[in-house]
This record gives C-alpha cells, sequence and structure tokens, in this order.
C-alpha cells in the first residue's frame, strides 16, 4: 500500500516504523531461528498505548522468552524509522540488542501490532505462512509469538526507495526474488483470497459512522453500490484469464524491499497481507507502488519496462528468450489486476479513516485510489477484453 506514507504526529508513544529497517549495516551476528514447530509462543501482551519508557521493560521480557533465558538484553532498545516515518500503518518496529552466556552480541526485532489491524489483517494467516517463507529464505526468521507481536532476526540492509524500484537492474532482481517467492508452498487451501478480502473490506467500509461532521458528509458521497457493481464485472472479465495462483506477497512496495548492498542480496519482508491469490495481482499490485509516497501513478512502468520485469520473471536465466506470447499474457493479465489494487487499498483505506489513530487522510487516499481505478478503468477493460477476442477468433 505504502504509496501514501506519511509521519505519524501521535506524540509522546511514537516508535518506529513496521516493515523495513533502514539502518547502516552492523557486525552483529544474526539470532539462530528455531524450527517452526519449537517457535516460543506467549499469551501476553504489550500496551502499545503507553509511553515507550514505560513500555520497554515488557518489551524485553517478550525478547528474552523468545530468544531464550539464556540471553540476556546487552544494551538499549533502539526505534527503527524507515524514510523518517515512526508509526507504520499495521505495527510499530523496534531493535533490541541481546547477549548470549558467551557474551556474543546479538539483535533482534520486535514487531508489536498496531491497534485495530485485525480489521484488515488475517493474524493468524500471517503466521502460518512466515516460518515457511522462511525456511524458503525469505524475510526475518520468525523467533517468537506473543498476544500482539512477534520477535523476528535482524535484517542488516537498507530500505528500497521508489526510485530503486524503478532502476533497471534492481527490476530484475525483484522480478526473479518474486518467481522464487511465487514458488512457496504454504500448506492450507490454495484458494485464492483477492476477491474474498475485497468483499469482506467492502462490507466493513459501506457501514461506518465518522463522529467529525465534515468526514460524514466526505464519506456518504460515496455509491457502495457502483463499487459493489465495479468489483463483480472485474472478477468476472479476470476470470477469464485464468491466471495463475500463487502464495502472493500482495504489499511489495519500495518499504518491504531490502538490500545488503555488500552481499548484493535482496530481501522480502512484512508478509502481513500474504495470501494466495493472483500471479498478475502481486505484479500489477508492486508497479503501482512506483507511484511513491507522492501517489503520482504516471510513473506506473511502462510497457517496455513492464517487459523486462516480466523477462526476468518468467525465465531468469534467460531472460531475451522468452517467447512474446508469455510477454503478452502476463501483460494483458497484469494491467487488468492493476485495478483490482487501486479497489482493494481503496476500500481498505476507509476502514483504516475510522479505526487508525495515524494522523493521515485515509479517506482522500480512497478518492485518490478510486479516482485512479476510473481513469485507468476504460483502457484496462478493453485491453482484456480485446486480448480475450484475438484468443477466442484463434
Amino acid at each position: 500500500m505504502g504509496s501514501e506514507g506519511q509521519s505519524w504526529n501521535g506524540g509522546a508513544a511514537a516508535a518506529a516504523a513496521g516493515g523495513g529497517v533502514e539502518e547502516k549495516p552492523t557486525t552483529t551476528a544474526a539470532v539462530a531461528a528455531p524450527a517452526p514447530a519449537e517457535v516460543p509462543t506467549s499469551a501476553a501482551s504489550v500496551d502499545i498505548s503507553l509511553p515507550l519508557p514505560k513500555m520497554t521493560p515488557h518489551i524485553m521480557q517478550r525478547s528474552l522468552q523468545a530468544v531464550g533465558r539464556r540471553m540476556g538484553i546487552a544494551g538499549q532498545l533502539v526505534l527503527l524509522d524507515r524514510d523518517g516515518v515512526w508509526w507504520h500503518h499495521e505495527s510499530i518496529l523496534l531493535k533490541v540488542s541481546v547477549k548470549e552466556g558467551t557474551g556474543h552480541e546479538s539483535s533482534v526485532t520486535v514487531r508489536l501490532y498496531g491497534p485495530n489491524t485485525d480489521l484488515v489483517i488475517d493474524r493468524k494467516r500471517e503466521l502460518q505462512a512466515i516460518p515457511y517463507l522462511s525456511a524458503a529464505g525469505f524475510g526475518a526468521r520468525l523467533l517468537g509469538i506473543f498476544e500482539n507481536g512477534v520477535v523476528q532476526s535482524f535484517i542488516k540492509a537498507r530500505t528500497l526507495s521508489p526510485s530503486d524500484m524503478r532502476e533497471p537492474r534492481i527490476a530484475a532482481e525483484i522480478a526473479k526474488e518474486l518467481q522464487k517467492f511465487h514458488q512457496v508452498d504454504i500448506p492450507g487451501s490454495k484458494e485464492p483470497q483477492l476477491w474474498n478480502d475485497i468483499f469482506k473490506f467492502l462490507k466493513k467500509a459501506s457501514v461506518l459512522k465518522f463522529d467529525d461532521n465534515e468526514k460524514q458528509k466526505r464519506y456518504e458521497t460515496i455509491s457502495f453500490r457502483e463499487i459493489q457493481d465495479e468489483v463483480k464485472e472485474l472478477k468476472d472479465l479476470s476470470d477469464l484469464l485464468h491466471a495463475p495462483v500463487v502464495y502472493a506477497h500482495n504489499d511489495l512496495l519500495s518499504g518491504n524491499l531490502m538490500l545488503n548492498d555488500s552481499e548484493e542480496k535482496l530481501y522480502f519482508i512484512d508478509f502481513e497481507y500474504g495470501s494466495y491469490s493472483y500471479r498478475g495481482y502481486d505484479i500489477a499490485n508492486h508497479f503501482n507502488e512506483y507511484a511513491g509516497f507522492d501517489c503520482d501513478y504516471d510513473l506506473y512502468p511502462d510497457k517496455d519496462a513492464q517487459y523486462h520485469f516480466f523477462r526476468n520473471y518468467l525465465q531468469a536465466d534467460r531472460p531475451n528468450e522468452v517467447q512474446v506470447g508469455d510477454l503478452e499474457a502476463l501483460y494483458v493479465e497484469t494491467n487488468t489486476f492493476r485495478l483490482a489494487s487501486h479497489i482493494y487499498w481503496g476500500l481498505w483505506a476507509l476502514i483504516q479513516a475510522k479505526v487508525s489513530p495515524i494522523d493521515f487522510d485515509y479517506l482522500g487516499y480512497f478518492f485518490l485510489r478510486y479516482g485512479e481505478y476510473k481513469k485507468q478503468r476504460e483502457s484496462c477493460f478493453s485491453l482484456a477484453q480485446s486480448y480475450l477476442s484475438e484468443l477466442r477468433n484463434g
């Protein structure tokens, strides 16, 4: 989603952005991850409404429970920031230094879930996937779970910027890594969740009441019947494309991409919105994030840039040998699901407008994303319909 990322002016309780760790590489050693079945779990929680100094002892305790009693706290808790953003929309991220009995120092990250995020995130689905994604080499390793957060390994890397994502060399690496990500097998149902999630968001978003009169007036201008009809028509059209179903990241913005420059290692992080979904949706959602924090959707990649990405996604070892037909199919698929991405995050924003403590114009963000949907609708529908017509006619 993060095109609209802004700082939270919430005062003393300010903590760090979830998802990315934008610190210079350090020499701290990693903490070994236990096997999925051995991840420590606690029913305890941390009161995130407390000022950080009062929160700190509880965070330290959760960290110790996660990494084992043989370790102790080696230093002060450090707030991690990303592009100056102290609050992420879904969580707070902090770094904790720990010391083994041998005196060896390591670092872990503690992620605290933000308030009301269960309305837009399936935490059970997220926690089920993390160990398997970790075993496949993706993201930080899961070290411990508590009631309203997790403890994970510390990644020594920098967070990418939107302009980084658009750089051809990095775009190629993202495409290759995404293809590998889409091959991960997560136990359970393989049914795509995109439309289920959109309809759930639509149901929640359509019954909101705002205390602020101006917000309520803006909200009442929204036609949810129109949105429902648009979603149904888009779903019917996309179903005809028979897009491959994969385990998708679903939120591959720049803040969820990290790069260790010295090792040339790219990391995908933050799997909060991960689910089985459509290949083209995951790619389209990533392309929408080229818009950056200024939400400049004119930065959406042109056909040549998309084909460069597709070649590296479809055939990483021989990208120049990808068949034209395969490129065209993925192009149509991606640019149809481009519309679904705008609707998904638009509805998400409406729910956040009601429940989020972050000082951000979520209601305005809905109108921005839905306005972009309307702007791109005709060309995207026409592209898919022309492609399907050509297939029918041989």
